[in-house]
């Protein structure tokens, strides 16, 4: 029997310096005539309950979603891990399930997918069975302590703090183009061209 699947709060990973865009927020940057973001909310709202943006700059062009946008609590963007450590401290929800701003195609089962594979673990991440993508994953805010105590010892390694939790690695097949990052604007006019598939 498939567990029900309880509400789920979403997070968009908005947090980072963008050091491949030029110093420029990657999650602002336009594709296709709208800000890279919007693309992620129009993919991850329909499977959430809830949805939360975690952005250290910016926060008023985000704000105009009309989604909350929260801070890293850790500061000093110490990469993805501290936004996952906000949304699981920010979640009013036992499950959060985390997206980066840059993946305009991401799946329209990522959250159900992850759900249904996890089996009795407390997270599981995405694979496309050539790369994993830890910054696409689904973790329970009981994580949170561990969290907090292995970013305060320094670490900043997204899978080396999934493998000590035991993640899930949980594999979508035949779609890696869903999971491309677009990292520069270079690769944003590429998609915009048509190379990348159509949004």
């Amino acid at each position: 029997m498939i567990e029900m699947r309880p509400n789920i709060t979403g997070v968009i990973l908005a947090g980072g310096r963008s050091s491949r865009m030029g110093g420029n927020d990657k999650g602002l940057i336009s594709l296709n005539g709208k800000p890279l973001y919007q693309h992620v909310i129009d993919r991850l709202r329909p499977q959430v309950e809830d949805l939360l943006i975690n952005a250290n700059r910016n926060q008023a062009f985000y704000q105009e979603s009309g989604i909350p946008v929260i801070n890293d609590i850790i500061t000093g963007f110490v990469g993805p891990l501290a936004g996952m450590h906000a949304g699981l401290s920010h979640s009013a929800t036992e499950w959060v399930v985390f997206a980066p701003c840059d993946v305009p195609m991401l799946p329209l089962n990522l959250v159900s997918q992850l759900w249904q594979s996890k089996g009795q673990v407390l997270a599981a991440y995405v694979s496309d069975s050539e790369r994993e993508h830890p910054t696409l994953a689904l973790m329970h805010v009981s994580l949170k302590p561990t969290l907090e105590a292995y970013l305060a010892k320094g670490e900043r390694k997204l899978m080396i703090f999934m493998a000590s939790i035991n993640a899930k690695r949980v594999v979508f097949n035949g779609q890696p183009h869903q999971f491309s990052n677009l990292n520069t604007p270079a690769d944003c006019e590429l998609w915009e061209q048509g190379k990348r598939g159509p949004l």
